[in-house]
């Protein structure tokens, strides 16, 4: 664990006092802590994190493993409400000792189901600053692999109910540029389902203008209807870096480490937050983040877009998290020019002086990558540096920006200004023009119109080319997407996203075999196909997700997903038609329009025979639930257990789960995953069975219990922060 190139590079960068250096390193050299917070409603996670403060940590309180004494689990004390926490034991304690073997097994059943999240501390802190509400429309840059979206989508759900999952008015949209981890972050959602939720494939340098219906434009103007630009409230940039901040858990970066890699991602940084920068509301928010210690990749990179944008402004948030021990932003760094730590040009004119024409265009280096002449002016201390021996943590950097009008703009102005600013993309990014594909001009708020100058003229041209270069094709072709021509990027293979009519006549019959309310709102249920048949799954929005799915073409936005599955068809037993059932994963969302008398009661001991049997008969229960469940019809229902205590256990809320009746037995149709995490929460240890055999006779069929919610293995890994691929 030694590299002379990284520790030349960093003392040249005075980032640490020296007589803190030593300290520093030997932090990087330790192994880290496993860090986890406890995710959901914040119902649920409370009587988490109840159990984890009155069962495991007095169970881990006193172990000693080989004559040594373990610590138990101690909380993050920096996170709000103590719902993140922390240890610090070897591998083989987990493996042998008794007692964390057991808490081990119980932090991999509720990272899962997504009750927990397993995700390094100081990665919680950039949705923290964020400050997301409900209300808010909200963009993560680079997204994946998607522990800081299931933050953001949590406070998105901030009104969440132990059982049902409110439909917040604002959205999140989680954008990657690999179409694997866009993938990812799919089945990573799938532990929170959201109808606010979308995932996007796009690169974020050049992430593409959005569309909202205009609804404003007045007839008497003379002026068409037009669409609006989808501006953003909070916009996160956690972004591609050298990740040398996780040098604690990433031990091969101590081989590969070289100050080359930062230098190569500064300009990919800067036009990240600069795109981020014109996306955002007036008054909006944006946090910029790495895993790096590296100024090129953090303060130079801050004020690269603060003097590109001076509507913008660091936010002092230094009063925020008052226990979370940090250092201040630097504003004097000397970038390297080369592999050997060659530090000694003070200024861009300095190197730029000394390099031939062919090396200049060859030169990874800019003159960003250097301390700008009105550096201290930008107040870079209100950035934030988290380093590894102040709370035993990763390395990590933080900057909130915020946009503050100037006294001379107005809204329209931002908006304006947001799309005519010129977007930097590689040649390769860039698309030809089709002048007939180009949008109807940004229409005039005043009324009658201002006569239009040559200067706005020619603003509004510019307007429009640039609308144009931010699509991240390079083939494309007009097509007609809702009557208005669109650029679309043909190589984007996904189905479309198609919204059924409220009388559908497959969605009416599935409102009335699921007993749905008139309250539901069928008007926001979509499929996936290009006809808008409704074969087989309902996936359900709100309005601003409709908004922006119905006014841009999908594939200009490679569109991943969008909304949340909700419900899928069940192929039924013989002699039975297949009906419609609620997916487990989406029964909090389509719960509050379930009509209340449908649900079926049920005891305890109903809910232990169906955590230890999956296809327990009807007539193996006990009466009154016998003859209730004897009595219903085969197909979907809802099984209500009421909080209280048993013999055994405690329900500290009512539990609401998906129950499928056969001809002659019943299922819960969750996944296994989920079943053993119950019962393990239940029960202190996993009481169901491995024997998944349908009965014999008994005409009934498997269930596909979740299928699509199967988490995999990988996420119980660390995960990791946006480590650049070189």
């Amino acid at each position: 664990m030694k590299n002379e190139r990284f520790s030349s590079y960093y003392k040249a960068q005075h980032i640490i006092p020296e007589e803190e250096w030593d300290q520093f390193m030997e932090a990087l050299r330790r192994p880290l802590p496993t860090t986890f917070r406890i995710a959901g409603s914040r119902e649920i996670a409370h009587a988490l994190n109840d159990a984890i403060k009155k069962t495991y940590v007095p169970l881990l309180s006193d172990v000693v493993f080989e004559g040594d004494v373990v610590p138990p689990p101690s909380r993050i004390p920096w996170y709000p409400e103590d719902l993140a926490w922390q240890f610090n034991v070897s591998k083989k304690v987990l493996r042998k000792q008794q007692a964390f073997k057991k808490f081990h097994s119980f932090l991999v059943h509720e990272t899962e189901v997504g009750n927990i999240s397993r995700q390094e501390a100081v990665s919680m802190l950039p949705p923290l600053f964020l400050d997301v509400q409900p209300h808010h429309k909200v963009v993560d840059m680079c997204a994946a692999p998607g522990s800081k979206t299931a933050q953001l989508l949590e406070a998105l759900h901030a009104q969440d109910t132990a059982t049902a999952t409110s439909i917040p008015p604002g959205l999140l949209i989680a954008n990657d540029s690999d179409s694997k981890r866009a993938h990812l972050l799919i089945h990573q959602s799938a532990r929170l389902p959201s109808p606010a939720f979308m995932v996007t494939n796009l690169d974020a340098s050049i992430f593409p203008v959005l569309r909202l219906p205009m609804t404003t434009a007045d007839p008497r103007c003379g002026i068409k209807k037009s669409s609006n630009q989808l501006l953003f409230d909070r916009i996160l940039c956690d972004v591609p870096c050298s990740g040398d901040g996780t040098l604690r858990k990433n031990i091969g970066i101590w081989k590969r480490w070289q100050p080359m890699d930062g230098n190569g991602l500064h300009s990919l940084q800067t036009r990240i937050l600069q795109r981020a920068m014109r996306m955002l509301e007036p008054d909006g928010r944006i946090v910029y983040s790495t895993c790096s210690l590296n100024p090129v990749e953090n303060e130079a990179v801050i004020a690269a877009a603060l003097n590109s944008n001076h509507d913008f402004q660091l936010v002092d948030v230094s009063a925020q998290l008052p226990e979370l021990v940090r250092r201040a932003g630097i504003s004097s760094w000397a970038p390297t020019v080369n592999r050997t730590i060659n530090t000694t040009f003070k200024t861009w004119d300095a190197y730029n002086e000394t390099l031939t024409e062919e090396q200049r265009a060859d030169s990874k280096m800019s003159e960003t990558h250097w301390p700008p002449i009105n550096a201290d002016s930008l107040q870079l201390q209100h950035c934030m540096r988290i380093y590894p021996h102040l709370q035993d943590t990763g390395g990590f950097f933080v900057a909130v920006l915020e946009r503050k009008l100037r006294s001379s703009h107005t809204s329209a102005a931002v908006k304006r200004d947001a799309e005519e600013a010129e977007i930097t993309a590689p040649e390769a990014k860039k698309v030809k023009l089709d002048l007939d594909s180009l949008p109807e001009p940004q229409p005039s708020a005043s009324f009658p119109p201002t006569p239009m100058s040559e200067d706005d003229s020619s603003r509004l041209l510019v307007l429009d080319t640039v609308q144009a270069d931010v699509q991240a094709v390079t083939d494309t072709k007009k097509t007609t997407f809702k009557g208005k021509p669109k650029l679309s990027d043909p190589s984007f293979k996904e189905m479309p996203y198609t919204f059924l009519e409220p009388n559908d006549p497959t969605l009416m019959s599935c409102i009335d075999q699921l007993n749905l309310m008139a309250s539901f709102p069928s008007s926001n249920v979509l499929v996936r196909n290009p006809e808008g048949d409704a074969v087989r799954s309902f996936y359900l929005t709100n309005d601003l997700v409709k908004a922006v799915v119905l006014n841009n073409d999908y594939t200009r936005m490679r569109l991943m997903t969008s909304g949340t599955k909700v419900i899928t068809k069940q192929e039924a037993g013989r002699g039975l038609e297949a009906q419609f059932r609620v997916l487990g994963e989406g029964l909090p969302v389509v719960l509050p329009y379930i009509d209340p008398s449908v649900i079926l009661d049920a005891e305890f001991a109903t809910l232990k025979t169906l955590l230890i049997t999956y296809y327990p008969l009807c007539a193996s229960f006990s009466d009154p639930f016998r003859s209730v469940i004897e009595n219903r019809s085969p197909g979907s229902h809802i099984v209500r257990f009421s909080a209280g205590q048993s013999n055994d256990s405690t329900l500290s809320h009512d539990l609401l789960l998906p129950l499928w009746k056969s001809n002659v037995s019943v299922t819960l149709m969750i996944d296994k995953k989920a079943k053993s995490a119950l019962s393990l929460r239940l029960f202190g240890e996993d009481i169901t069975t491995a024997a998944r055999d349908v009965p014999q006779n008994s005409g009934d069929v498997v269930p596909d219990e979740g299928a699509d919610n199967e988490v995999e293995e990988a996420i119980l890994e660390d995960e990791g922060d946006n480590e650049a691929e070189q």
